[in-house]
């Protein structure tokens, strides 16, 4: 038989482990309770700090290019100038880290970020106001602030001469910005973007707005385990997912062409007119060539008068460059004989008088005669034979009355509802309908297709951040509206209009000897609020539709301007511009003699700035910026084609600039002068430079903003 055992439990022993437990369990309570202290905070409070951080990476906006790879819009780092104001920063006397001496900062800085010293030393004295559970309350001295607006989004420029004072205290929180190179240029089609409550562009006008989706890319972030001040904490791994920068665009716009546009719109500008819209474009395949529109606005100030770009918003009754489609109308319904006769001066159509433009015509004349003078008598007769259905079917076809889709923001549709047969007979001659300019456009490229209207386009091509071309454009037809028979008959009598070829000819003022420029003038009436239309010699939309070299169409000019001062000025306006554009591109029409007034200007860098000089003067106007003897930069750059008399700034190898006598020039000219020399411009008004702060003749301090006062010319009325 086994013995059993019994084992005695001590009951010391079972209350000594229950008394341990107990112990343990109020630790953990004690502890869980927040009692313990670590570097200053509760353990609770710490595990909480002990955090997982995500930090977004913001991806880089699409930049936008010309069709030779310009760059027209991109992003680029901006800087704002903070102030640190919290004494505890220094812990050398010698080397301190905090701002110390507050008024030689602020008036040093002053000039620089363009803020008066009073405004900056109100911020470096800042308050702010603290109070405890208790409602007791006090001022303390704010950790940093922000020297805002001018120390907002300035340049690396503006930060290295910041930098190079050396103020203690003085710091930068590093950001991105859009930025828009060229300044006044291609203002309205380009738009805009601004950052929104997130910190992500937003494009608010143009293709900025358009095409905000794949200019728009995707954010990353770096995700990691944080401790309590916020670093990342040893031998923990990060999550990182990088940021996919936006699609670049490409658009057709050609940047030497763009250029004659943007000088034809300042020639234009001088007649002081309410808004006008110039552009060209390649006749064969719709590719917009060079857009410009005033009032116009510098991309990067956002000084804006309009948000309406006139090029596709502003929508207007054409007047006789209509002419050009009516009549084709009736060419191409068999209607139209060129040589038959009629009476011109006026004609009765149910209750309503209709006179040609001079009221009392020219007798007995052709219709082939009577398009040359822009008859409305004879534009009248061949609509009402045409018929109402017919005339608005063409109208139709050649895409008045529906958007293009050219994919910028706030296009028109126009409206071409004619019903009567006084409203048949005005808009035979571009009265009682109205157009864009972009659906001119559209249709003229009926002239250079034989009579088959092709898309006009803007965007080239798409590319996405690995380098694939995501979208590209081409030539697209649209439907075929004229025959060749028909088209050619029209290019004749354009060109009689333009050369003079009947006694009545209206666009003799027009000619260009050797650049075979067809075209059709308009003067269009504007419509009254109150009904009918407004009076006075201003008052009217004038136009001017042009093709060339006529004998094979290769560009398209078309210009419009409402209540101009002086009309002379879209004369040489498109002059200088055909003038231009055909040079560059080397397009002549009939004659070899070509009546040039051009130059195309060579590369000049690190060439003896002397010699450059002397061998300009002659024909141009060299700017020479810096005492240096070479040439380090040069603007236009090598290949341009200017008219005789145009600016050519020449940067030299040395920054002592002495201020030179701007009155007079364009705002384009005296913003190119002060980027070349890097000192910041501001301007008040519009139009040309009536005065500037700078001493003429005396050194230029470049951290000084140079201001200028602008205000129109040729305001004198006819």
């Amino acid at each position: 038989m086994k013995r059993i055992r019994t084992i005695k439990i001590n009951i010391i022993f079972v209350i000594t482990i229950v008394f341990i437990f107990l112990c343990l369990i109020f630790k953990l309570v004690y502890i869980g309770t927040g009692h313990i202290v670590v570097k200053g905070k509760t353990l609770a409070s710490f595990a909480d700090e002990r955090d997982t951080v995500k930090k977004t990476t913001v991806a880089r906006r699409g930049t936008i290019y010309s069709s030779g790879g310009e760059v027209l819009a991109k992003d680029v780092n901006s800087y704002t100038v903070i102030a640190y104001l919290e004494p505890s920063r220094t812990k050398d006397e010698n080397n301190p880290y905090h701002v110390v001496d507050k008024e030689m900062t602020a008036e040093k800085l002053s000039p620089i970020i363009n803020m008066k010293k009073e405004t900056i030393l109100k911020l470096l004295n800042s308050k702010i106001k603290t109070c405890d559970n208790d409602n007791n309350c006090k001022e303390t001295v704010p950790y940093q602030v922000e020297l805002g607006p001018g120390g907002r989004g300035i340049t690396e420029l503006i930060k290295d001469q910041i930098d190079a004072l050396g103020l203690p205290g003085i710091d930068f929180i590093s950001s991105s910005k859009r930025y828009y190179p060229n300044g006044d240029f291609l203002s309205y089609t380009l738009g805009y973007a601004k950052r929104n409550d997130s910190g992500n562009y937003v494009g608010e006008l143009g293709i900025e707005q358009s095409y905000n989706d794949e200019l728009t890319g995707e954010n990353g972030y770096i995700e990691y385990q944080s401790d309590l001040y916020g670093y990342q904490i040893t031998s923990t791994p990060n999550i990182e997912k990088k940021a996919t920068p936006g699609n670049d665009i490409y658009l057709t716009i050609d940047t030497n062409i763009q250029m004659f546009t943007e000088q034809a719109r300042t020639e234009l500008e001088k007649s002081n007119p309410e808004w006008a819209t110039i552009s060209v474009m390649n006749a064969k395949t719709g590719e917009i060539l060079g857009i410009s529109s005033s009032p116009s606005f510098n991309n990067n100030t956002l000084i804006i008068k309009s948000y309406y770009d006139p090029f596709v918003a502003s929508t207007y009754e054409p007047g006789s460059t209509m002419k050009i489609f009516s009549f084709m109308s009736s060419m191409e319904a068999g209607q139209y004989d060129g040589t038959k006769t009629y009476k011109s001066g006026t004609i009765k159509v149910d209750d309503a008088t209709i006179k040609d433009w001079n009221t009392y015509g020219w007798g007995n004349i052709t219709y082939d005669e009577g398009f040359m003078g822009s008859s409305n008598v004879a534009a009248t007769k061949l609509a009402l034979t045409l018929g109402r259905s017919k005339l608005k079917d063409y109208y139709s076809s050649l895409g008045f009355g529906t958007k293009t889709n050219i994919g910028l923001p706030n296009e028109s549709n126009g409206i071409i509802n004619f019903k009567y047969n006084t409203e048949v007979a005005s808009a035979s001659f571009g009265q009682g309908m109205t157009v864009t300019a972009i659906q001119m456009l559209q249709a003229l490229s009926a002239i250079g297709n034989e009579g088959t209207i092709v898309k006009p386009y803007l965007i080239k091509k798409i590319v996405d951040s690995e380098g694939n071309t995501v979208l590209e454009n081409e030539r697209t037809e649209i439907r075929k509206v004229f025959s060749k028979e028909t088209v050619d008959k029209m290019i004749g009598l354009m060109r009689g209009v333009v050369d003079g070829s009947a006694k009545m000819s209206t666009g003799t003022d027009y000619y260009l000897k050797g650049y075979d420029l067809i075209g059709k003038t308009g003067t269009a009436q504007i419509a009254s609020p109150t009904g009918g239309y407004l009076k006075g010699s201003t008052n009217y939309v004038r136009s001017f539709a042009g093709v060339f070299p006529g004998n094979d169409p290769q560009i398209i000019v078309y210009v419009a301007a409402s209540k101009m001062k002086q009309s002379k000025y879209l004369k040489t306006c498109v002059k200088d511009l055909v003038r231009n554009v055909g040079t560059y591109l080397n397009i002549v029409g009939k004659s070899n003699e070509v009546e040039s007034a051009t130059i195309t200007i060579n590369n000049y860098i690190n060439k003896d700035i002397n010699s450059v000089k002397e061998s300009l003067s002659s024909t141009l106007n060299p700017i020479v910026l810096g005492s240096g003897n070479k040439v380090i930069k040069q603007y236009p750059s090598e290949n341009t084609i200017l008219n005789k008399g145009n600016k050519v700034f020449l940067l030299s190898n040395s920054n002592d600039f002495i201020m030179t006598d701007i009155t007079g020039w364009s705002r384009n000219d005296a913003l190119t002068y002060a980027n070349l020399i890097g000192v910041n411009v501001s301007f008040e008004g519009s139009g040309y430079v009536k005065s500037y702060s700078f001493e003429k003749d005396k050194p230029i301090n470049t951290s000084e903003t140079l201001q200028i006062v602008l205000e129109p010319k040729y305001i004198d009325t006819e």
